[in-house]
């Protein structure tokens, strides 16, 4: 029998409340590591019978056959969003972790060369936009998902990638171990922290949370927060994080998907957030993998998975 967890419904991970932790510490000493997410994703015109997409993916007017509009509107990102967003992300020099799908890796190899050139982290996110895990799939077909995903990024970077971005963060209950017994290091689908921590799965895998708070779809395009709001909000939000990372070290994720900042009458709000970020003596920019390893340094995996 599993013994139930204090404060928790399943194993994935153990409670923790923040408070009761010793004090996390950033390389460099900044209170707030920060790191930007860039989604290369292949948005399908018909998903097929049997996967499953997310509600938001729908247009407005719900779903119907075939929705050009909505399909065209995420392709724009892939045909003139990415590279405004290139260009911004250029200006300020941040690191990027691309979250990509198989699927796109072999559709936009332009895009690809564009994020080799830069020598941004590539890590796999499922094989299509419009293609959730969920517990809906068998064992067998979730693990086919993931290993063929992290061929992709392996096929294109010619090293094997070390981190996971699931695809809307959704996840089964076998996902943490999946990934974990995979070879990845991290994971980063559960937005329930402002610190990373170890999943409690064989082997344990560290948890980067991906805040959705300010993640760019769920605040502009489901929330619908005015645009010239955007940079504020985040802005508040590092302020916090900044005041409480000083006493323990917090982390702030940037989703940024090219099909909605990457509009012309959007982009300047994005290039706004980034110089904030970039020049913040508050701020550690850098990617999912290193704050993986600066957390793993920091504190020790778990000596026994469930423990």
């Amino acid at each position: 029998m599993t013994t139930r967890r204090r404060g928790m419904d399943h194993s994935q991970y153990r409670y923790s409340a923040l408070p009761d932790r010793a004090p996390l510490r950033w390389p460099g000493g900044a209170p707030v590591a920060a790191w930007v997410v860039l989604y290369l994703e292949y948005w399908e015109l018909a998903t097929p019978k049997g996967e499953h997409r997310a509600p938001g993916v729908q247009g407005h007017w719900g779903h119907f056959f075939p929705d050009y509009r909505t399909f065209s509107y995420r392709e724009y990102g892939n045909r003139v969003g990415f590279f405004r967003v290139l260009e911004c992300l250029d200006r300020h020099a941040v690191p990027v972790t691309v979250a990509a799908n198989a699927s796109a890796l072999v559709r936009y190899p332009e895009l690809v060369a564009e994020c080799m050139r830069r020598e941004w982290e590539i890590v796999p996110h499922g094989s299509h936009a419009t293609r959730m895990i969920t517990s809906a799939m068998s064992e067998s077909a979730e693990r086919a998902v993931i290993d063929d995903a992290i061929a992709a990024v392996r096929s294109v970077t010619g090293k094997a990638p070390r981190g996971w971005i699931g695809q809307d963060c959704n996840e089964s209950t076998r996902t943490p171990s999946l990934v974990a017994q995979a070879g990845l290091d991290w994971l980063s689908d559960w937005p329930n922290d402002e610190q990373p921590y170890w999943m409690t799965v064989d082997p344990p895998i560290v948890s980067i949370p991906q805040q959705q708070e300010w993640d760019d779809v769920q605040m502009l395009w489901l929330r619908q927060l005015s645009m010239p709001r955007y940079p504020a909000a985040v802005g508040e939000a590092l302020e916090a994080l900044a005041t409480d990372g000083r006493q323990s070290a917090r982390t702030l994720c940037l989703g940024v998907h090219p099909w909605l900042l990457g509009q012309p009458h959007r982009i300047r709000y994005l290039d706004e957030t980034l110089r904030m970020l970039a020049t913040s003596p508050d701020v550690w920019m850098t990617t999912g993998s290193v704050v993986a390893d600066a957390y793993a340094a920091a504190v020790p995996p778990p000596t026994t998975a469930g423990t």
